[in-house]
């Protein structure tokens, strides 16, 4: 008989105790499944070229978003401040981005900026916030939810105040240079850029977790703290960087927002963040710290684009979506935490 065949053979004699642990480990994939299944069955039109690109130029953002809070997920942590750096970002890069010829422009005298700068300039200010964060839980051993949440209610104000000074007043910021749109929501070679700047993103973020010394050591603190430190890890420095980072990434991501949507204001990115926690965590980042694949954010994110936008696809009432995206994500934490007690 063939390896093969043995191989076969015994994925099909599992005993019913297996086949019970087999189906608990992965029933949030079969449940995601079904509903994608569900979604083809009542509109075959789901499954086209064009849907296909949509799903991915709309995964692109939330996918660098993940990849942020992904890295604070193995710190057993979490980012609550997430969609306001997001808002905060784009609202940033939007009145710095607008056309000269523009009648409610938000800085009326600004000569025009090379892209760089605003992106550079959304970059460091949230990276500064985020690892005010990753300070405070460090150090102050405060719940990273306290923590973040007390950022995400002060950031709100600071965003707002910055959003209310420009010279229209509170408005929605667009009327954007065709170089940033071209940029962010243009195309190269038939490939979405931003499909291939979260590709570029992903690459960057995979060597850093999985090849440098930082990933290491932010595994490490993730995984034990305390085993960490006598180990030599410098438990505050790494926690700050994984918090940094994650800053630097919703800058970028709030800078490629902005020109996706065509505007932005103060309530820009709201909620962001609990898609991009979800996320994670169906993609099998866990909460229990240590965890975490950047394929597994991969996955996450395109399952929830793809029930999101199947869902709207069908015609789905936005409220029942609301329903099924959170039973998605209370069953995700439970299988995630069921798997932790079994292994602890």
């Amino acid at each position: 008989m063939s390896d093969k065949a043995v191989t076969r053979k015994g994925f099909f004699s599992k005993s019913s105790e297996e086949w019970k642990e087999f189906l608990i480990n992965n029933a949030i994939y079969i449940v995601l499944a079904c509903i994608i299944l569900a979604v083809i069955i009542k509109e075959p039109a789901f499954v086209s070229v064009t849907v296909f690109k949509n799903i991915l130029t709309q995964s692109s953002v939330r996918l660098i978003l993940a990849f942020g809070v992904g890295g604070i997920i193995i710190l057993q942590g979490t980012d609550l401040s997430l969609g306001r750096f997001v808002g905060f970002a784009a609202v940033i890069s939007a009145s710095m981005l607008q056309r000269a010829d523009y009648a409610a422009r938000f800085y009326t005298d600004m000569q025009p900026v090379p892209l760089i700068v605003p992106l550079l300039i959304s970059m460091v200010v949230i990276a500064i916030f985020s690892g005010i964060n990753g300070w405070v839980v460090s150090v102050f051993k405060i719940h990273p939810f306290l923590a973040t949440m007390g950022m995400m209610i002060a950031v709100y104000g600071i965003l707002s105040i910055y959003f209310a000074s420009g010279d229209p007043g509170p408005q929605p910021i667009g009327g954007y240079d065709v170089r940033y749109t071209d940029f962010v929501i243009g195309s190269t070679l038939g490939i979405p850029n931003l499909v291939i700047y979260a590709t570029i993103i992903s690459v960057l973020v995979w060597v850093l977790w999985n090849k440098t010394t930082f990933g290491k050591n932010m595994f490490a603190v993730g995984g034990n703290p305390e085993a960490a430190k006598v180990s030599g890890v410098n438990v505050v420095k790494t926690t700050v960087m994984v918090y940094i980072l994650a800053g630097l990434l919703y800058g970028i991501g709030g800078f490629l927002e902005a020109a996706r949507i065509g505007s932005a204001n103060n309530g820009t990115g709201y909620g962001y963040e609990l898609d991009a926690i979800a996320a994670c965590v169906v993609g099998g980042i866990s909460f229990s710290g240590g965890i975490g694949k950047v394929s597994g954010a991969i996955i996450g994110v395109l399952l929830f684009t793809i029930i999101n936008y199947g869902m709207t696809f069908v015609g789905m009432d936005m409220y029942y979506q609301y329903i099924i995206k959170g039973v998605i994500i209370v069953a995700a934490v439970s299988l995630d935490t069921k798997k932790y007690l079994k292994k602890s």
